[in-house]
């Protein structure tokens, strides 16, 4: 058994070096509290539509999450709907553009806030699979699938999937209410995951402080399984816990979201105060922090876009003191016209699968062993056709190097399936065929 855990360690290094050294996308993350959008009291759909164009286009967000938008109808004759079936549309062809789409809308809490959460994504990059509400109550809160497009994805027979929540909780000095729809959120995915796949847990979570017990539930978990990261705080080491961002704003002056005005311009609809409070944030599960499963946090890439720091108390276009040069003025003031929130954002580094084995030159010259992932009940193994009539040793191990699965059999086709009837989790599969010797990543559903 030492043996085999040792060969395992070699792969996995091996295939985690590969890892941190390609990178052959970016996907570009962005949760934005919009303040009731669709409602007019910003200003005309028009201009807003204009604002936010210029946001879009300036942070190229590839994965955006409007939350507190005025709730739309999820048809004509939807009874608890506000803003019109095709508000989604617009939004999309007046300030995305044509690359992007919506994920399913959701209303089972019936617009009890009258706000509901849009997930957009680019649909050069990502596709969108299904959805699932998580939490019913003042909105609802949701869980996206979705998979990136992996061009190689004809003949690599794999892709990687991307989760994304995005909330909008309930607000207010006592975190009561949040806590709850954060323990519910966490139930929900524990019964849905072994362990969280690639995660992305964003928007307004109204957190007034790090020792909130909802936030801490998601961020300070002992169950690492189900850890959600900050990313100021790790893997950017910018910040530690505890911090108290409503009482002390200073202590996370570059992180807070709330708010972008100081007084009662551009308007009066919603805060004011200048920048004092942290309520936007978007987390990410130990597989985005840790690079388990191709897609990566790219450090140092979480922005409260336009603070630069010194905006505690003052409006983010304010130059009386200091001149705001985070971003260009021209989106400063979009922000500043747009919403009370600043949105925040976040870079994830792509690797393709197109192979999901490791090994030197000579390996890939001698043929690939490719397995389709995420995997079921049944695994379907692709061999190159210069193994037809081999015999092959194929090794199932978990994350800690214990062997689970062993089994030898003649390679009699160029695809082949293979019972996998282990829990949900991730596995490395070591198959060796004559002086071959192939490592695949194996997520099981």
């Amino acid at each position: 058994m030492k043996k085999a855990y040792l060969i395992l360690a070699t792969s996995v290094l091996a295939a985690i070096g590969n890892y941190c050294k390609a990178q052959n996308d970016t996907i570009r993350v962005m949760a934005y509290n919009v303040l009731h959008f669709g409602d007019g009291c910003q200003g005309t759909q028009a201009f807003l539509d204009g604002q936010l164009k210029k946001i879009v286009s300036y942070t190229k967000s590839d994965l955006i999450g409007l939350d507190k938008m005025q709730v739309i109808k999820l048809n004509n004759a939807d009874p608890y709907g506000i803003s019109p079936v095709w508000f989604a549309d617009t939004v999309i062809s007046q300030a995305m553009g044509s690359n992007f789409a919506y994920c399913t809308l959701t209303d089972l809490s019936q617009a009890t806030d009258n706000d509901m959460s849009v997930l957009f994504y680019n649909k050069n990059k990502l596709t969108f699979q299904t959805v699932n509400t998580l939490y019913i109550g003042e909105e609802d809160i949701n869980l996206y699938k979705l998979y990136y497009n992996d061009p190689n994805l004809s003949t690599s027979h794999d892709t990687t999937f991307l989760y994304a929540v995005l909330c909008h909780t309930i607000s207010g000095s006592s975190s009561t209410g949040r806590d709850g729809q954060a323990t519910t959120v966490i139930n929900a995915l524990k019964g849905m995951f072994s362990h969280l796949p690639n995660v992305i847990y964003m928007g307004d979570f109204n957190t007034h402080n790090s020792t909130e017990p909802g936030y801490s539930l998601i961020t300070q978990t002992s169950d690492t399984n189900y850890l959600f990261y900050d990313p100021p705080f790790h893997p950017d080491n910018k910040l530690l816990y505890p911090i108290d961002w409503t009482t002390n704003p200073s202590q996370a002056a570059a992180e807070l979201t709330t708010c972008t005005r100081a007084g009662n311009n551009p308007n009066t609809c919603g805060n004011n105060n200048g920048a004092y409070n942290w309520y936007d944030h978007i987390l990410l599960s130990r597989d985005i922090i840790n690079n388990y499963n191709y897609i990566r946090y790219i450090p140092n890439s979480w922005k409260s876009l336009g603070n630069d720091g010194n905006r505690i108390a003052i409006d983010i276009n304010d130059s009386s003191s200091i001149k705001n040069t985070s971003a260009p003025s021209s989106v400063i003031n979009a922000e500043w016209q747009f919403s009370d929130k600043y949105p925040v954002t976040a870079a994830l580094a792509v690797t393709y699968n197109t192979t999901t084995s490791v090994g030197s030159n000579k390996q890939q010259n001698q043929g690939s062993i490719k397995v389709n992932n995420p995997v079921k009940g049944e695994m379907t193994i692709y061999f190159a056709s210069n193994m037809i009539g081999k015999m092959a040793n194929m090794n199932l191990y978990d994350v800690c190097g214990r062997l689970v699965i062993s089994t030898s059999f003649m390679v009699t086709n160029s695809q082949m399936n293979q019972n996998i009837n282990v829990t949900p989790g991730v596995y490395f599969l070591r198959t060796q065929i004559g002086g071959l010797v192939s490592t695949n990543k194996i997520v099981k559903e």
